[in-house]
């Protein structure tokens, strides 16, 4: 008989991230620039949910009733202490895949997502979730799957066998994992200092080895040390999901849609010259070495003709969510950095620099005067939310409706900060998912919950709980020691905080309008 586990790590928790991709709205945008119609997502599930803040974040934020399953009973706990806490309606359980997807008292969902799942689970446990993908997911609904693939992964691969063999072979009886993990890198960097024939022949291992004994050791666990770990290429992946009924859309990364920052003219020309699609992907992940995808998939998506496509388009909204002075003029892709037109870009983000919500719509009557039409408007909001500088915002109605849950979250999690520094999103009911949140800024948002107006006061409140958790502010690189030292930091911070963050989080809703600002818009002083 089998460990509960099944071969996945179950020594150690996994770690506490948000995925943005795994909020629904998100996939409105890419979905119509593919021409597909994206479905109205009343219920999702998420599979292998880990620690939860994903799954908690978008059902406190958005209007969809979740479910999902992730097998560790701590990590389930946590989970539902969130959904408990949020009342946010999330269905989470700490079933096994296979016995989550026999159940019968779940409904049919309009989105499944399964993110860091597939290349880490048993085949009897993939062939479980494809079963289920067939029977539960609606036709039109959406599967996001992301998974490790070829060729990126096929110089490291057997590296980390080696490591994962080293785990089981060679660690001293009752060794507790994360200490096995240890071992096994040392191991492997000892080898590598014997300069053997295969370093010689892959020398980016030496730059990935010291990379990865620079991750979070519970992570490197999870990611490395699994029994069951299969890097497969996209050839593979596509007709196991056909056989569910599944067509691929098209990658939920962003970048992957600017075409420019990732592709030489050449390349591009190489690939488009390819006749299947599924040969077409798999050579792409050649030219990219792509270790990682991140996907879409549909259920029978129905096509859109060119009015309805544009029509949907240009209703949907977005807003800025960096401060606009600090965003540069540059994207980064495969290729490296590249430069934006400024006055174009310019342009926009002065219209934006309101932060209010605007639709592509009106954003398409805006730029008129500057020669932009609805693709090259659609091409420059694919790289300002692949920079993050923009989030696409739900219907008045849902940002009404999610307000009261997020704010029960979000207060929870702030809590949570005065004992521990890895909680690093909360949940925002403008964008129906969650917004990255720096520990210190949580602070700052804690101080004002709790009175605190000023700075001083804020820089006051976090500096005892930094000293707690043995935190300290760095300034050049310089670790500080001193109480004063570390308080005028953290004040320079909270200063900045109040200026350029909290404005952009009131509007997004994840701060509360608790305390009123100067003229100015900074914080009062004392």
């Amino acid at each position: 008989m089998r460990n509960w586990h099944d071969g996945y790590t179950a020594e150690t928790e996994y770690t506490y991230g948000y995925y943005t991709e795994l909020n629904p709205l998100r996939t409105q945008l890419l979905l119509l620039s593919w021409g597909i119609q994206p479905p109205k997502v009343g219920t999702a599930c998420e599979l292998g949910f880990g620690q939860g803040m994903s799954v908690n974040i978008h059902a406190a934020a958005g209007t969809t009733r979740w479910y999902g399953t992730d097998f560790s009973p701590a990590q389930a706990a946590f989970a539902q202490e969130l959904a408990q806490v949020s009342r946010n309606g999330a269905v989470l359980s700490d079933d096994s895949f296979q016995q989550f997807c026999a159940r019968t008292d779940l409904p049919d969902f309009d989105f499944i997502a399964l993110h860091g799942i597939w290349s880490w689970i048993s085949p009897e446990n993939q062939a479980c979730i494809v079963d289920f993908l067939a029977r539960k997911l609606k036709p039109g609904g959406v599967l996001y799957i992301s998974y490790n693939t070829q060729a990126g992964w096929a110089a490291m691969a057997p590296i980390r066998d080696l490591m994962e063999q080293h785990s089981r072979v060679l660690s001293a009886p009752g060794q507790d994992l994360l200490s096995r993990v240890g071992s096994a890198l040392s191991f492997v960097k000892g080898m590598l200092e014997t300069k053997p024939r295969y370093l010689q022949v892959n020398p980016s291992i030496a730059v990935r080895m010291q990379q990865i004994g620079e991750m979070d050791a519970n992570y490197v666990a999870h990611e490395f040390f699994n029994h069951y770990w299969q890097p497969a290429s996209f050839a593979v992946i596509d007709p196991v999901l056909r056989a569910a009924k599944l067509e691929f859309a098209g990658s939920a990364a962003y970048v992957d849609h600017v075409l420019p920052l990732n592709l030489t003219p050449e390349q591009l020309d190489f690939l488009v010259r390819i006749p299947d699609a599924s040969f077409r992907e798999t050579t792409g992940d050649f030219m990219l070495n792509r270790q990682f995808r991140q996907d879409y998939w549909v259920k029978g998506g129905r096509r859109l003709n060119a009015h309805e496509q544009g029509t949907a388009l240009r209703a949907l909204r977005f807003m800025l969510v960096a401060s606009r002075e600090q965003i540069s003029m540059k994207a980064s892709g495969a290729l490296g950095e590249a430069d934006l037109d400024p006055l174009v870009y310019g342009a926009l983000l002065d219209v934006f620099g309101d932060y209010e919500p605007h639709s592509i719509g009106g954003l398409e009557g805006d730029l008129r005067g500057n020669g932009v039409d609805l693709g090259a408007l659609l091409q420059m909001i694919l790289v300002l939310s692949h920079k993050s500088c923009i989030v696409q915002v739900q219907e008045d109605a849902a940002i009404a409706l999610a307000r009261p849950a997020t704010a029960r979250l979000n207060r929870h999690l702030l809590q949570k900060a005065l004992g521990r520094t890895d909680l690093a999103a909360l949940a925002s009911p403008v964008t129906g998912g969650g917004i990255g949140v720096l520990h210190l800024q949580q602070l700052f948002l804690l101080a004002r919950q709790e009175g605190q107006q000023t700075a001083q006061a804020w820089a006051a409140f976090a500096w005892p709980v930094l000293r707690r958790l043995q935190q300290a502010m760095v300034r050049d690189g310089i670790l500080l020691s001193g109480e004063d030292e570390n308080l005028a930091e953290i004040t320079i911070h909270a200063r900045s905080f109040g200026v350029g963050v909290l404005p952009i989080l009131l509007a997004l809703g994840v701060a509360e309008e608790a305390v009123p600002n100067c003229p100015d818009g900074a914080p009062c002083e004392a």
